[in-house]
Formats: structure tokens, sequence, C-alpha cells
């Protein structure tokens, strides 16, 4: 058979983050669905992918739940009101992957965290970040999506007590109602969101209550 090769030192860095994430946070996953026809449309107008559109809804929804715009480390507690530093994870393919942080993303339009999205994600892969553009984030989405995948479980980026796993947007037969009650079957553009999030710092009902703001604000844009 072939010869066992030694991890990278990124993979082993990122093999012992994860390892700790799910030894120290209580971590739970809620997943939620969303229709995405809406902002299919503007999107392709803008030629976006979804994903700041969804940073943006996020950021809001984050602004209303601010306690899961928290970090948790030992018995310290933080949770921020009014500022949301978001981390978006960059695949840097078979080397791994890396979060950059998003400062003050509530002051960004949907085409700011389009373009800071783009910035940041070439300098990641060009490994240009900076230490400071990769720490204190308050909150992370990570976006498999693109790659086909339908749901996950995605793990904590410690010491934050929550994680956005946004996942392929697919057309799909739902049922919709009109405004006099009549149900049909349409197609639309649908996706899961899936919520991992701390049990130490906060419990599933407000799991449960951010995720369904969040796809009200997406199936409302």
């Amino acid at each position: 058979g072939p010869a066992p090769q030694p991890l990278s030192r990124m993979r082993q860095a990122i093999g012992a983050r994860m390892v700790q994430s799910l030894q120290t946070a209580a971590t739970c996953t809620t997943i939620a669905e969303a229709d995405m026809t809406r902002i299919e449309t503007v999107r392709k107008q803008a030629g976006f992918s979804y994903l700041p559109y969804q940073a943006r809804a996020t950021i809001e929804t984050l602004l209303e739940f601010p306690a899961l715009n928290a970090t948790l480390e030992g018995d310290q507690h933080t949770v921020y009101t009014d500022a949301v530093h978001l981390g978006i994870a960059v695949s840097l393919g078979e080397n791994g992957l890396i979060v950059p942080v998003i400062r003050d993303a509530q002051d960004l339009s949907v085409e700011g965290l389009a373009k800071k999205i783009k910035e940041l994600a070439a300098r990641a892969r060009a490994n240009q970040l900076t230490p400071d553009e990769v720490t204190g984030g308050t909150f992370t989405i990570t976006n498999p999506g693109p790659y086909g995948s339908l749901m996950a479980t995605p793990v904590i980026n410690l010491p934050q007590v929550g994680i956005l796993d946004t996942e392929a947007v697919i057309k799909r037969p739902v049922v919709v109602t009109d405004e006099l009650g009549n149900d049909s079957i349409a197609i639309r553009h649908m996706t899961y969101l899936c919520l991992s999030w701390d049990h130490r710092a906060l419990d599933g009902a407000l799991a449960a209550q951010f995720l369904s703001a969040l796809r009200k604000r997406l199936e409302s844009w």
C-alpha cells in the first residue's frame, strides 16, 4: 500500500481546533429550510452569489438575537449587541480552510459584503491575511453549498457560540399558499439553513427563533 504521509501543519492545527471545539462546546445543530426564490431573482440581476444576501440577512438577525452574536471562554460570556464581526470560512482546497473576519459587518450593504468577501477570499488563497484579520469574530458563516451539499452539522468556531452553514440552493416542488388560503404546488429555489450552537450559552428555542427570523428575512427580501 501507499506510504503514510504526515498531515500538513495547517491540517494539524485545524484538527486540533475542531477536536477542542467538540470537547469544549455542548454542540447542537438546528436546521430550517428557506425559500430563496425572491433572492434568486435579484442576485441574478446583480451578478452576485447567494452568500452576500445570506450574510446581510444573518447580520440583521444577529442584531435582533444578540445571544448568538457572542463568545464564551470558560465562564466569561461576552454578548455583542451592536457590532457583528462576521467570520466567513474560505476553503483553501486540499490545504484546509481559514476564517477571515469582516469587522463591523453591520455597516456594509449587500454590495459591500460581496466585495469584501471576494477580496478576503482572494487574499486568503494568496496567503496574504494578517493575524488580526482572522481573530476577533463574533459569529461565523460557512458556505459549502456551491459544492453541492444539502445539509451539514458544522463545528463551532470557538470561542463563538454559533455558526451558520449555508447549503446548496435546489429547485424543488413545494406547497405554496396564496393570500386566499388556496394551496398549490410550485417550483421554488429552496435551501437548508444549518445552525450549530453552544448549549452552554443558549437553548434550542432561541436557536429555532433565530432561524425562523432569518428565514423570514430571506423569504421577504
